[in-house]
């Protein structure tokens, strides 16, 4: 009994003192299990936003540039109130249906009156006084052909039943062709092929396009088509390779794939399509790589010895270019700004008037960053002239996002959405401020991205490759296709131009010059 060994007011102390400690304790854990529950709601409101929300990640177009080193905490309800905005006059572009190209071509339609109606009430004939047009864009369906090469043979009369007769015999050399002995043409192979790798169409749909023109045309057929051209292809990805080596920036990305009979994987096992994008700023070129892993070994065994910048995503199979001599390892800002945003989504809607919430002014941080660079290109600058702007008005601006990062990392939790945000952007620093060294890169990885974001079109109708060797050909296909439309090219006259020339070339020097960023499709 407690009575037998303290007297009273040492037992009511040592109570008070254990009820202390115990209210102490319960009061953690509610703390804790607050704090779990609203990480929680953090995740729901993240995952329902994935699902259902809106996807589009562009900024409020009236955002403003935050003013340089002032405190954003020191922002009041009163700075977000609306001013008085002066909006100079302009002319208000006319609605309506845009001119129908000119280069295409016209066919005319007389629509005249009848002799009768042209004579007036008077008796007399009425004088033509002008004409009204009005233009339909028509278009004629795609028809199938078949072209009959057409061989003359020729023989000597004289040596007729001779010995010299077996030799007599002159025939002109069949023509080139990307596949011999095929039924293909080039055309029909640049249809196809851009059928599925710019639009995206799986073969098997194409089957019965064909079949409503009139020809069947198996799927299988196409697919072995596609497989032995790449095979052909294969010197122009060397070389390919080669130029996006000699450029002073590479952007790599990649995504999955998946690959049905990949040795020593199951069906549903992820393959990777890797994506690099360099050569010189003027001259773009693209390879598309396919490997079963997503190791940092192939980024890797692709530049080589490679010397100068190298742009990517945070993920960490990038991380040796951190170490690599001779390399700039250049981060996103797009990653580290989309985590932001995902923030604000579910922090929810904020009524006027109301204070910013940390969300927004790291958003309005990197909006300023944007906005410099969007200056530099509405005045054509150069690069040296960029990278100028960029230490004038970018660097104050980081240093100044850097510092309040550091502020707000010491009270966010960490696990929390917002906290991730932070941890991501400061753990990527160094290569997100490395962009402003240097005039021809970009703040973020956008150009890899959107080089990616066909193959991802096109996977979402294809859905699957069935053999490795069919993986590789889309990313020959891919390669060049994309290449083309860096330059400027239309993916069809490119593919039906390269396919009449390619069996004729011989040479590393035709080869180059049958690549998108050298070709001339005029010859």
């Amino acid at each position: 009994m407690i009575s037998e060994t303290l007297n009273a007011p040492e037992a009511l102390l040592s109570l008070q003192q254990e009820n202390a400690f115990l209210l102490e304790k319960i009061a953690q854990k509610e703390r804790f299990y607050e704090s779990e529950i609203k990480l929680l709601k953090q995740q729901i409101l993240s995952l329902q936003q994935m699902l259902f929300g809106r996807k589009s990640e562009k900024l409020p177009i009236d955002q403003q540039q935050l003013p340089l080193f002032k405190e954003p905490e020191q922002e009041t309800a009163a700075d977000d109130a609306s001013e008085a905005v002066h909006v100079p006059a302009h002319t208000r572009r006319k609605s309506g249906r845009k001119p129908l190209p000119e280069n295409l071509p016209r066919i005319e339609v007389i629509h005249d009156l009848s002799e009768k109606e042209k004579q007036c009430s008077c008796g007399c004939m009425k004088t033509r006084i002008g004409e009204e047009i009005s233009e339909q864009l028509d278009i004629i369906p795609a028809r199938m052909q078949v072209i009959r090469h057409i061989r003359y043979k020729y023989v000597c009369r004289a040596c007729e039943g001779t010995h010299a007769d077996e030799s007599a015999v002159s025939i002109a050399p069949a023509p080139l062709q990307m596949i011999p002995k095929s039924m293909a043409s080039p055309g029909l192979l640049a249809h196809v092929f851009t059928g599925k790798f710019v639009d995206a169409l799986p073969f098997y749909r194409q089957e019965k396009q064909f079949l409503r023109l009139g020809v069947e045309l198996k799927r299988a057929t196409m697919c072995n088509w596609a497989m032995q051209v790449a095979d052909k292809c294969a010197p122009l990805l060397k070389i390919l390779h080669k130029e996006i080596l000699s450029g002073p920036l590479i952007n790599a990305d990649e995504t999955t794939l998946k690959v049905l009979k990949e040795p020593n994987k199951s069906k549903n096992s992820k393959s990777y399509m890797w994506v690099f994008r360099g050569g010189p700023p003027d001259r773009p070129c693209l390879i598309y790589h396919y490997n079963a892993g997503r190791s940092g070994d192939v980024a890797s065994s692709f530049l080589g010895d490679y010397k100068g910048c190298v742009q990517t995503d945070g993920y960490a199979g990038y991380d040796f270019l951190d170490v690599k001599e001779d390399i700039t390892h250049i981060g996103c800002w797009a990653h580290a700004r989309r985590k932001f945003v995902e923030v604000e989504r579910i922090g929810g809607k904020r009524g006027p008037g109301k204070k910013k919430t940390n969300a927004k002014i790291a958003l309005d941080y990197i909006g300023s960053l944007y906005k410099i660079e969007k200056q530099a290109r509405d005045q054509g600058l150069c690069v040296d002239e960029i990278r100028a702007l960029r230490a004038k008005e970018a660097k104050p601006i980081l240093n100044e996002f850097k510092k309040w990062l550091d502020e707000k990392s010491i009270h966010t939790p960490p696990k929390g959405v917002f906290g991730k945000a932070i941890t991501y952007t400061l753990n990527q620093w160094d290569r997100l401020k490395a962009y402003t060294e240097y005039g021809f890169a970009t703040p973020d990885n956008n150009a890899a991205e959107n080089a990616i974001r066909p193959f991802v079109v096109g996977r979402k109708n294809w859905l699957f490759s069935g053999h490795p060797a069919g993986a590789r050909a889309s990313a020959v296909f891919y390669s060049l296709i994309e290449t083309a439309k860096a330059n400027g090219l239309e993916p069809y006259q490119y593919l039906r131009t390269l396919f009449e020339q390619l069996p004729k070339a011989k040479s590393t020097k035709d080869y180059q010059a049958l690549l998108p960023q050298h070709i001339n499709l005029n010859d």
